[in-house]
């Protein structure tokens, strides 16, 4: 019975399985790629960095939710009672899937809201609007800290920065991020969500910079 499980379950049905997986979702078994001119740019379902060599954010890109590609890091509390964070720190390894991770911090944890804080500052400062509009997925990570989508909010927030960036109208911009927005699955599942890399690709693809 072990030798026909094995067989059976170790074997025969995995076989089955990918060469189902291979004639009926070829795209999706083999990680839902996406190439851009002739080559492998990305997956869609993985997030992607659009930074300059210095790992800094490039303006004329949309970018992704904060990445929790970490191996760890320490908090310490200064006398004024804020928090720094220290040793490997967010972002460190960017989108790099093998370093896949949550932060696990609740939001009343002073790394969380440390975090968060700096979030907000880089980003009102970089897209030029009001913290108070800066939506929630834009300063915390996914479950998976690999998030390939950003919210329609997140989106609105960096449209007039990337217009700006490449010389076109904000109008333009909205209408790829209309177009490359995704509505609930089955219409009541999760929520609408926008495709960063995609829509960086289509970017690249009608306004090159």
């Amino acid at each position: 019975m072990l030798l026909i499980f094995t067989a059976l379950l170790g074997i025969v049905y995995p076989l089955v399985m990918w060469g189902l997986a291979q004639g009926l979702f070829p795209h999706q078994a083999n990680g839902s790629l996406v190439s851009y001119k002739g080559r492998t740019v990305g997956s869609s379902l993985l997030c992607q960095e659009f930074v300059n060599a210095k790992g800094q954010p490039l303006p004329q890109y949309f970018q992704p939710r904060p990445s929790y590609a970490i191996v760890g890091w320490s908090l310490s509390q200064l006398k004024n009672g804020t928090y720094v964070i220290k040793g490997v720190g967010p972002n460190n390894y960017g989108c790099n899937p093998l370093y896949s991770s949550a932060s696990n911090l609740g939001n009343n944890n002073p790394a969380q809201i440390q975090f968060v804080k700096q979030r907000q500052q880089q980003i009102a400062k970089f897209d030029h609007v009001a913290i108070s509009k800066i939506p929630s997925d834009a300063v915390t990570g996914s479950g998976s800290g690999l998030d390939p989508d950003i919210t329609p909010a997140n989106a609105a927030i960096q449209v007039d920065r990337v217009a700006a960036a490449r010389h076109i109208s904000p109008a333009q911009v909205e209408a790829l991020v209309k177009k490359y927005t995704t509505g609930r699955t089955l219409g009541f599942l999760g929520a609408p969500v926008v495709n960063v890399l995609q829509l960086n690709i289509a970017l690249d693809e009608q306004y090159p910079v």
